[in-house]
């Protein structure tokens, strides 16, 4: 059983800790080895808490309890598009679950709290990027209702440009 909270900032060392793993188990294969090797959770915790202390900060994050503490974590907020019709509607920026807990309900959980909060903000609609070739991820956001939209972009990562998608749905 797991309940869901705004994130604190003691919370983010476990959050990057549940972001590096993520990253290391859900993009083997995807992204370079290399990319995924270099990764430490003191760098991303340093990072974390370089933008969790910005006080016009724009996103939220909330984590996922469970017995052993946070096991979840999402971020949202409003859609980073500068495209006009993209003004209603708010942007899931990052989820993860740790990886031996995928497919417990926490992900589903994590994201039904966003939308939440992201309709309670005047929101219409939730957008999201994901990779293209993370076929368990894009799985995961169709059954919450997220269809891809068209929009792509490329991201480098090491020496290899990956292709993302934007899915959205309507909250």
């Amino acid at each position: 059983m797991v309940h869901v909270r705004e994130m604190l900032e003691v919370d983010i060392e476990a959050v990057s800790a549940i972001r590096v793993r993520g990253w290391q188990a859900a993009y083997a294969g995807i992204v370079p080895q290399s990319y995924l090797d270099a990764m430490t959770v003191e760098g991303d915790a340093g990072q974390r808490r370089q933008s969790f202390s910005q006080p016009r900060r724009t996103s939220r994050d909330l984590v996922a309890l469970g017995d052993r503490g946070p096991v979840g974590w999402i971020c949202f907020g409003p859609c980073r598009s500068d495209m006009p019709d993209m003004r209603r509607v708010g942007e899931t920026y990052a989820l993860y679950v740790s990886p031996d807990l995928i497919g417990q309900g926490i992900g589903r959980r994590l994201l039904g709290e966003a939308h939440a909060q992201m309709k309670g903000q005047g929101f219409e609609a939730s957008a999201l990027w994901v990779l293209c070739d993370n076929q368990r991820a894009r799985r995961f956001y169709e059954r919450a209702g997220y269809q891809a939209d068209g929009a792509a972009q490329d991201d480098v990562y090491g020496e290899i440009t990956l292709t993302e998608l934007r899915y959205q749905r309507v909250l």
